[in-house]
């Protein structure tokens, strides 16, 4: 067992995976071009199925003009604690690949490989300082849109980066939800030989 963050896992895991967790509240630091673009050159090396890397990062800095614009794409919700993030990024993944005959086919795989990517963001921000927060709270059809995301292509989620803040800088009721969540057992996520879980 290891113990970290307030939590426990059943086995011995390092306890960077229980340090990591998913804050909003964010400092309203900045975070500079270079730190940010070490973040996603992490995540450009995440594995993928034919080494098609699927994933697309559209990310915007505090401060900058692009960042209100990726603000008002996040819900309602979730622009009350993401506008205090040093940055914001909108997850797409690229839902083909293409043949040696340059026909497009499927890439059934394009949601699981971006997000081994997006895990890689969270593992390089956490070593820099810096937390990151997956929303699945966005309005994809505005993101589109204002983003000109090209057809083929799937928005997967949103995300914030920032350096934690005291959870009493956020409104009452999200500041009673502020804490490190718990997990499922195991035993309930993992089956040895077949399927054996809830239906």
């Amino acid at each position: 067992m290891t113990s970290s963050n307030t939590r426990d896992s059943e086995f011995p895991i390092d306890t960077f995976f229980l340090d990591r967790w998913s804050p909003r509240a964010f400092t309203e630091e900045t975070i500079d071009q270079a730190t940010m673009l070490t973040i996603l050159d992490a995540a450009h090396w995440a594995p993928s199925s034919g080494n098609n890397q699927p994933w697309r990062f559209i990310y915007a800095l505090r401060g900058t003009p692009s960042f209100p614009v990726l603000v008002d794409i996040l819900t309602p919700g979730n622009q009350r604690w993401a506008q205090n993030a040093a940055a914001l990024m909108i997850v797409v993944s690229k839902t083909y690949r293409v043949a040696s005959n340059g026909e497009h086919r499927p890439a059934y795989t394009h949601s699981y490989d971006t997000g081994a990517a997006w895990f890689s963001v969270i593992c390089q921000a956490m070593k820099l300082g810096y937390h990151a927060h997956g929303m699945e709270g966005l309005d994809k059809e505005k993101a589109v849109e204002v983003l000109g995301i090209p057809e083929g292509y799937r928005v997967e989620a949103a995300a914030a980066i920032g350096r934690i803040a005291d959870r009493s800088t956020l409104p009452d009721d999200l500041a009673e939800r502020e804490f490190p969540s718990k997990r499922k057992p195991v035993s309930e996520i993992a089956f040895e030989g077949k399927f054996a879980g809830e239906a």
